[in-house]
Parts: structure tokens; C-alpha cells; sequence
């Protein structure tokens, strides 16, 4: 498997190598735990049994709990999903017994459950008990990858946003980025991200980063059309997603690909719009991915050229961060370049971290 090193920016006082979508940030979606409403409760018994489990002493209810999801009723096992469900997302000791307790095997086996319903409740489960580090690789190992893929296919809207982001949470262990591409779950990101509601924009576009290490993915993601939603997310500055598409954006442009498809896209003069009137994180970006569409290309320099780019790269190397500074005058330099080249110059520009 090949990873590749993210590009380096300043974000948040951070290099952005550096950045885990771990942490708390703005840029990503944080999927920390299941954000849909509280499952209804059908019964007194049902809300003494949440408390209950919410106590010290909450092993012998969670192995019930465990029993009733192979239970022969849909009804008695969506009450446990919704149940551990609950305590996962609310004791976070919870999530590790459970799985101990034999939770994983049987919620997996609601994932791909004919009832929506109950389907929700698995992938939600699923999505809590994956919070817990020690959770990941053995909810991967035990087959949780395609159901996951399947609920993000067909299931109900909420169970489409908690299963990508139950899958950034099972990507985080990197052996399980190259399964969960070949899976077939990058389309349906892409899906997402172009045809969500804003949650789900965002857990998507922070899934697929997380996925995009992995040079294999960034070509399925290009394959799948991510280019199209992605400028058109970067245009509209009233989306509150020009950063998260950006930062999509500068890994998948290490392939050669990806910055075609960015210039049949249009992409080149949205990110000069985004040099010209962003934020300065996001000129940043901006620039940074111009740079590397623009090293070992004399036309989509001639281009970048053409849009008027070199004033607000002024602007911007002489009032930007110092990163931003350092990135805008080796951009201006390669653009100021005679149109036939000038190799050694090329090659210094190559030597740049982008």
C-alpha cells in the first residue's frame, strides 16, 4: 500500500501535515459520535435500562443487550441497537465492553438487515463503537467494510452520513484504506459530497481526505467525477466548504489526472478567485495547489497567467503568512518564466514542499 505525505500547510497554527482529523477543527467534520436525534423509547423498562447502563455496574446488561440483538424479533433488536447505541455514545468505557461483550458480529449483521429502520440503528452502533481506537481494526477484520458500503448506498439519509463517517473512522487505521476504495465506497462519497445536505457534504469530504492518502483512492475518487463537485463547492463561498474542498483538492492534484480533470472542470479560475478575495488559509491553499498544477506545465502556467493571477499573488507575497509568502513568489517566479521554460528554474520549484 502507498501513502502518500500530505501537502504542508499553515492551518490553525498547525502545519497541516501535521493536522489529524482527530482533532477538534473547523476543516472537517469531527464524526466524534452519532449527531442524529434520540431514538424515541418504547417503554419505561427502556429508559431504566439506559440509565442502568449508564452506571458502574453495567456489564450483566450489557451482555443482555448483546443477547437481544440475536434475538428472533426485529422489534427486541432494534431496542438493543438503539440501547447500545445510547451508551456507546455516552460512556465512552462502554464502547470497548461492548465490543468484548461480542457487540460487533451481530450489530454488523443488522447493517445488512431488508428493514431501514433497524439498519439505522446498526450503522449507528456501529459508528459509536468504532470512536473507541482499540474498536477499529477489529470491526474491520470482522466485516464491517462492505455492509458499511452498502448502507451508505441504500440506506436512509442518516444511515448514509453515520456509515461514512463510521468508514473515516475505520480508514484511520491505514491498512483499511486500500479494502474500504476497492469496496466500492469512494463513489458514493462522491455521491454525497455532490448531492448531500451540508452534514453530509462534510462527513463525506472528511472521509475522502482520509482516504486520499492512498494513491490508489485518489484515482478511483477522480475516476468517480470528484473534480465537478469539488470547483463547484470551491466557488461558492456562501457553502462554508471552500477549505474542505481545498484540502481534498491538494492531495488528489499529486496525480497527473486529477489536475486535467481540474482544468476541464474550470478549477483554474476559481482557485485565482480564491487567491484574489479568500481568507488567508485559504489563499494559501489555493496557492499551493496552483503550484503544483503548474510545475511541469508550461500550458496550465500560460493559463493560470491568462486569469490574471499574478496581482493577487503579489498581494499575497507580500502580505500572507510566511508559508503563503514563500509559496506566492515561487508561483510568480514559475509564471514570469519564458513560455518555452527554463529547466533550472523548474527544477528549484520542484524542490518546494507544496
Amino acid at each position: 500500500m502507498e501513502t502518500e505525505n500530505r501537502p504542508s500547510f499553515s492551518y490553525m497554527g498547525r502545519n497541516f501535515s501535521d493536522l489529524s482529523i482527530n482533532e477538534d477543527s473547523s476543516a472537517f467534520s469531527e464524526c466524534n459520535s452519532d449527531r442524529s436525534g434520540e431514538f424515541p423509547a418504547t417503554s419505561s423498562q427502556s429508559r431504566l435500562l439506559a440509565m442502568a447502563c449508564a452506571s458502574e455496574d453495567s456489564d450483566e446488561l450489557i451482555q443482555q443487550l448483546v443477547s437481544d440483538l440475536q434475538s428472533c424479533s426485529i422489534e427486541e433488536q432494534k431496542q438493543a441497537a438503539m440501547e447500545i447505541r445510547l451508551i456507546a455514545k455516552n460512556k465512552p468505557e462502554n464502547r470497548l465492553k461492548l465490543a468484548k461483550a461480542g457487540a460487533v458480529k451481530p450489530l454488523i449483521s443488522l447493517i445488512s438487515s431488508a428493514d431501514p429502520q433497524l439498519q439505522e440503528y446498526g450503522v449507528t452502533a456501529i459508528l459509536n463503537l468504532s470512536l473507541c481506537d482499540e474498536n477499529k481494526e477489529f470491526i474491520a477484520s470482522s466485516g464491517a467494510i462492505k455492509p458499511l458500503v452498502r448502507a451508505l448506498r441504500l440506506g436512509t439519509p442518516t444511515a448514509k452520513e453515520n456509515s461514512a463517517c463510521a468508514l473515516l473512522r475505520l480508514s484511520q487505521v491505514d491498512e483499511n484504506k486500500p479494502a474500504i476504495g476497492r469496496s466500492g465506497a469512494i463513489p458514493l462519497l462522491v455521491n454525497l459530497l455532490e448531492s448531500g445536505g451540508f452534514r453530509a457534504k462534510k462527513d463525506a469530504s472528511t472521509a475522502l481526505y482520509s482516504l486520499c492518502s492512498v494513491k490508489e483512492n485518489k484515482i478511483r475518487a477522480v475516476q468517480a467525477g470528484i473534480m465537478k463537485p469539488l470547483v463547484e463547492l470551491m466557488a461558492d463561498f456562501g457553502s462554508n466548504m471552500v477549505d474542505k474542498s481545498a484540502y481534498v483538492l491538494s492531495l488528489l492534484v499529486s496525480v497527473a489526472d486529477a489536475r486535467t480533470a481540474l482544468v476541464e472542470e474550470g478549477g483554474i479560475p476559481v482557485l485565482v478567485e480564491i487567491v484574489e478575495v479568500g481568507s488567508q488559509r485559504q489563499k494559501e491553499i489555493a496557492v499551493a495547489i496552483l503550484l503544483q498544477v503548474c510545475e511541469d506545465s508550461v500550458v496550465y502556467r500560460t493559463m493560470v497567467a491568462r486569469e490574471g493571477a499574478i496581482p493577487p499573488l503579489v498581494a499575497l507575497s507580500q502580505s500572507g503568512t510566511n508559508r503563503a509568502k514563500q509559496k506566492a513568489e515561487t508561483l510568480i517566479e514559475l509564471l514570469r518564466q519564458p513560455r518555452s521554460g527554463n529547466v533550472a528554474t523548474t527544477a528549484k520549484t520542484s524542490e518546494v514542499s507544496v
